[in-house]
C-alpha cells in the first residue's frame, strides 16, 4: 500500500514546471518592468520650459497682486514681500490644481499633484526672483508707478526662469515635477 501512495509522488512534477513558469512569468514582468522605464518621455528643454513657464505666469500673477495690496494698504516692503510670495504660491498651485481637476480628479488628489508637481520649481522661482529685487539698487523702493519697479521684475522673471528651468528639467527626468502631472492630461 505505501506504495501505492508513494506512485502519486509522480504528480509532483508538474509543479517543478509550474515554477519554472511562474520564475518566466516573473522575469517577464521584470523586463517588462525594464523595458517601461527605457521608452519613459526624456525630460526635454522644451518640457521644462513649458513646465516653468506655466510656474513664471502664476508666481508673475502672484507677485504683482502682492505688490498692488501691500502698496494699497500702505504695508511697507517685507509685509508686501511676504503677501506676494503667499500669492505667487496660491497662484501656481491653483494654475496646476485647475488644468488636473478637469481630469476628473477629487480635490484631495489634485492638491497632492499640485504640491508635487509645483512645490520647487515655485520656491526656485521666488528665491530667485525676489533675491534680485532685494539686490537691485533701490528696486525695493521703487513704485508701481515706477519705470524701475516693472524694469527690475522683468529682469528678476527672466533671471528666474533662466535658473528654474533646468530645475523642472531635473526634476521632469526623474519623474517627479510636472512630470506628475503629465498623466493627467490626456
Amino acid at each position: 500500500m505505501q506504495h501505492e501512495t508513494h506512485g502519486a509522488h509522480s504528480a509532483h512534477a508538474p509543479h517543478s514546471a509550474h515554477e519554472a513558469h511562474e520564475a518566466h512569468e516573473a522575469l517577464s514582468a521584470h523586463s517588462a518592468h525594464g523595458h517601461h522605464h527605457a521608452h519613459a518621455p526624456a525630460a526635454t528643454w522644451a518640457m521644462a520650459a513649458q513646465a516653468t513657464l506655466h510656474c513664471l505666469t502664476g508666481c508673475a500673477i502672484g507677485e504683482v497682486l502682492g505688490m498692488v495690496v501691500g502698496t494699497a494698504f500702505g504695508w511697507g516692503n517685507l509685509p508686501t514681500m511676504i503677501t506676494a510670495i503667499a500669492l505667487a504660491f496660491f497662484f501656481g498651485y491653483s494654475l496646476t490644481l485647475r488644468g488636473v481637476l478637469k481630469a476628473d480628479v477629487d480635490f484631495r488628489t489634485a492638491l497632492r499633484v499640485a504640491l508635487a508637481a509645483d512645490t520647487l520649481s515655485i520656491a526656485v522661482m521666488e528665491l530667485i526672483d525676489n533675491g534680485v529685487i532685494l539686490v537691485w539698487p533701490s528696486a525695493m523702493d521703487a513704485t508701481l508707478g515706477d519705470a524701475l519697479f516693472w524694469i527690475s521684475l522683468a529682469v528678476s522673471f527672466v533671471i528666474a526662469f533662466t535658473v528654474t528651468t533646468p530645475v523642472n528639467k531635473w526634476m521632469i527626468g526623474r519623474g517627479k515635477g510636472h512630470a506628475v502631472v503629465h498623466r493627467y492630461h490626456h
